[in-house]
C-alpha cells in the first residue's frame, strides 16, 4: 500500500516556473514508477510525465510531448519523494496535477497506476 501527498500547486504567471513535490509513504516506494498526471476542467486526465527503473539499474525519464523541455520529473529514494519541476509555464497547463504510482515501467496510462494522491491546483495566468 502507497499513500500520496502532492503539494506545491499554486498561481503563477505565465513564463513562470513551480516545483510541484509528492511524499509517499511505504517501504517499498523504490520499487515503483511514479508518474505526474493532469487532468483540466471538462477534460480527461492526461500523462504529464514518469520516471521508472530501466535495465541498468537506473532512472529513465518519459515525458508528455506538450512538456518536455520545460518540465523535469525527478525523484528521491531516500525522502520516499518525487517532484516535477515546471518551467516556462503557459496557461494551457492550468490543471490539477495528480502523483500516482504503479508497477509498470513507463506507463503513460492511468489505468495502469495503483495509486492516486488527491491532486494539487496550478493556475497559470495569461
Amino acid at each position: 500500500q502507497v499513500q500520496l501527498v502532492e503539494s506545491g500547486g499554486g498561481l503563477v504567471q505565465a513564463g513562470g516556473s513551480l516545483r510541484l513535490s509528492c511524499a509517499a509513504s511505504g517501504r517499498t516506494f523504490s520499487s515503483y514508477a511514479m508518474g505526474w498526471f493532469r487532468q483540466a476542467p471538462e477534460k480527461e486526465r492526461e500523462f504529464v510525465a514518469a520516471i521508472t527503473w530501466n535495465d541498468w539499474k537506473n532512472w529513465s525519464t518519459y515525458y508528455a510531448g506538450s512538456v518536455k523541455g520545460r518540465f523535469i520529473i525527478s525523484r528521491d529514494n531516500v525522502k520516499n519523494t518525487v517532484a516535477l519541476q515546471m518551467n516556462s509555464l503557459k496557461p494551457e497547463d492550468t490543471a490539477v496535477y495528480y502523483c500516482a504510482a504503479g508497477q509498470k515501467r513507463g506507463s503513460r496510462y492511468v489505468e495502469e497506476y495503483d495509486y492516486w494522491g488527491q491532486g494539487t491546483q496550478v493556475t497559470v495566468s495569461s
